[in-house]
């Protein structure tokens, strides 16, 4: 097993000060499943290469395992790559031998360990379960350049065609902090394995380590999903920290204050016209792939599911709970496989580009915007009309000049006590306004529900077209 990292600077040779090893000798670490050596095979004024070598002993690994005892163990045990392959073992080996290049720090050469550095990383076989395509979805979002080699399974016998390995070669201008860090968590993500029990302490891990980067990241959920050996409550709890929006405790109380606005709204039966609303808007400009973004339980999609127009549809939200009551709502796993195959559910935050919600008809955010605190509207705008750029958008948010005819409703109280914000007719038009001028849609405006001369309809909804 080995990983080569050069730096193309001048001198070279300060890359050994940022790993804290010096490239004249030999250095080795003891781990528990075998020995780690970091040496330098060039280390020049103008070019440095480190390498570090895993020598790992499988025998010693079935034999020094905690658990049950040997009856009935099998031949894989023995025989099998994790001596020769990038794996887990290998983020273990970067964490004990560059553990304080993964902290960003450097005694003699600080400045150098803050600064983005020509860096290429080499390493000679990478098992990785999904392809090429894997690969660079997971280093590319980051900035590196990759190419990547797929392996033969046998040289002598071509014929049995191309393995699941591949020789990697990464290259950027990037921290070597952070080039560190990304191997440390990829790595096991790409073999989708590890050789050790993974629990709670493994996401307090995954956020230490990809607190700069992962957040913001497309591929965030099938990262913390492989990190975390597919552990459902392990990955719904480092989704929930990391995208910062909600906790599981605040699903519940979320599901409350919906109750509550839609008990205010009830009398009128404003959620099932808001439906109907968007529903009609979305026919109107024919629509066949639709996001529905803060998709909820999923009222919405069900509505969409019925009508064979949409032809593909998503929802989106920043709450597990709540996706997987839509699921259970629209009774996913019951459906039929051409029903199924139209709809999807994903986990996601409107606040983070993300390449998921690109390429779609038209995006629907009903009742949304207004849970977001306004300094994070501008994020979510760029996120939805600069990034995903549907052609159509379809909003929908209260009119708070109508609030004084709900009798139930306290004066100068908003209908749901976790809106951040509810706009006037004036105030919502000049929002859209902006949002015309800076990303290039088209808005029309339309009530929903009864409408009060002076006071509007209840609901206002606008409909985005890109020019």
């Amino acid at each position: 097993m080995l990983l080569t990292i050069t730096y193309s600077g001048h001198p070279g040779t300060d890359l050994g000060y940022l790993l804290h090893k010096s490239p004249s000798r030999i250095h080795t670490v003891e781990l528990a499943f075998g020995r780690a050596h970091v040496f330098y095979p060039e280390a020049t004024a103008n070019r440095c290469t480190a390498a570090l070598a895993m020598e790992i002993d499988p025998i010693g690994l079935v034999r020094n395992r905690r658990g049950p005892s040997g009856e009935g163990r099998s031949l894989e045990q023995y025989v099998n790559d994790r001596p020769y392959t990038a794996s887990s073992f290998l983020s273990v080996a970067i964490a004990r031998t560059f553990n304080t290049a993964m902290s960003g720090k450097s005694k003699e050469r600080q400045a150098l360990a803050d600064s983005p550095l020509p860096l290429e990383a080499h390493i000679a076989v990478v098992p990785c379960r999904g392809g090429e395509g894997l690969l660079r979805k997971l280093f590319e979002p980051l900035g590196y350049e990759l190419s990547a080699a797929q392996l033969p399974l046998d040289e002598k016998f071509p014929e049995w065609g191309a393995s699941r390995y591949f020789a990697v070669t990464l290259k950027a201008r990037v921290r070597l902090k952070d080039l560190l860090t990304h191997l440390y968590v990829l790595l096991p993500v790409l073999d989708d394995d590890k050789h050790y029990w993974v629990g709670d302490d493994e996401v307090e891990k995954l956020l230490r380590h990809g607190e700069d980067w992962l957040q913001g990241h497309p591929e965030r959920e099938l990262i913390a999903r492989r990190y975390l050996r597919h552990q459902k409550h392990l990955v719904n709890d480092a989704l929930e920290q990391l995208l910062g929006e909600e906790e599981p405790a605040a699903d519940e109380l979320a599901e409350a204050r919906t109750r509550e606005e839609e008990q205010i709204e009830r009398t009128i039966s404003l959620a099932d016209q808001r439906i109907g609303a968007v529903v009609a808007a979305l026919r109107g400009v024919g629509a066949k792939r639709v996001l529905d973004l803060g998709c909820g339980e999923g009222r919405l999609l069900r509505e969409l599911l019925k009508d064979r127009q949409f032809a593909e549809i998503v929802g989106m939200d920043v709450s597990h709970r709540s996706l997987e009551i839509a699921a259970r709502k629209l009774r996913m796993d019951d459906l039929p496989t051409m029903q199924k195959d139209r709809i999807s559910l994903i986990h996601g935050s409107l606040t983070y580009r993300d390449k998921r919600l690109a390429g779609y008809d038209a995006a629907t955010v009903v009742e949304v915007i207004e849970h977001q605190d306004p300094p994070r509207l501008a994020a979510f705008e760029r996120v939805l009309f600069e990034f995903a750029r549907p052609q159509t958008v379809v909003t929908t948010t209260p009119n708070v000049e109508y609030n004084v005819k709900f009798e139930t409703l306290a004066a100068g109280s908003m209908r749901h006590r976790d809106h951040r914000f509810e706009w006037t007719r004036s105030e919502f038009q000049a929002w859209a306004a902006s949002i015309c001028a800076r990303f290039g849609y088209a808005a029309r405006f339309l009530p929903i529900g009864p409408e009060d001369a002076a006071l509007g309809s209840p609901t206002q909804m606008a409909i985005f077209t890109r020019a």
